[in-house]
């Protein structure tokens, strides 16, 4: 099948395969968040979280600790978008708070064990749908996506 954006069986140029690219992650991305709605615990709970607010509990897990301040740099959000973040994942029990080690004014968020299991969740049921997917694919063919793999990590770093 040839890739959706071009209609060539191979792009010819740099644009035409920045193109199909764009067109099949989007796709897929689309796909995965359609997995995302695991409901946060609790009778008559909040649905799912956010698209942010999923990213910043996983960027506190990944990092262990951020102040408030860092990790609205990191998520490239205003202070006063991640205030609201904070609130509701605090809220949730997904993220708490600690005082700063070395500076009195401010404080540490990290992400909480029901935080981190409900990540895990996520993580466990997205991982499968893709590992089922993968399974249908010819043996060649995730040899090529495990080559690519390394390189479109390195484009998202770019």
């Amino acid at each position: 099948m040839p890739p959706t954006g071009t209609g060539a069986s191979v792009p010819s140029s740099a644009h035409g395969l920045a193109e199909d690219l764009r067109i099949s992650i989007a796709r897929l991305s689309r796909r995965l968040r359609r997995l995302r709605p695991v409901p946060i615990e609790g009778a008559g709970g909040p649905g799912p979280l956010t698209l942010t607010q999923f990213a910043a509990l996983a960027a506190l897990e990944r990092h262990q600790s951020m102040t408030p301040r860092e990790l609205a740099d990191h998520e490239k959000v205003q202070p006063p978008s991640m205030t609201r973040v904070i609130a509701f994942l605090e809220g949730q029990g997904l993220v708490e708070r600690s005082p700063h080690p070395t500076d009195g004014r401010q404080v540490v968020l990290s992400a909480t064990t029901a935080g981190r299991d409900l990540l895990a969740e996520e993580r466990r049921r997205k991982e499968a749908w893709l590992s089922q997917r993968l399974s249908e694919l010819t043996p060649e063919e995730r040899a090529i996506l495990r080559k690519a793999a390394p390189i479109l990590d390195k484009l998202s770093q770019a």
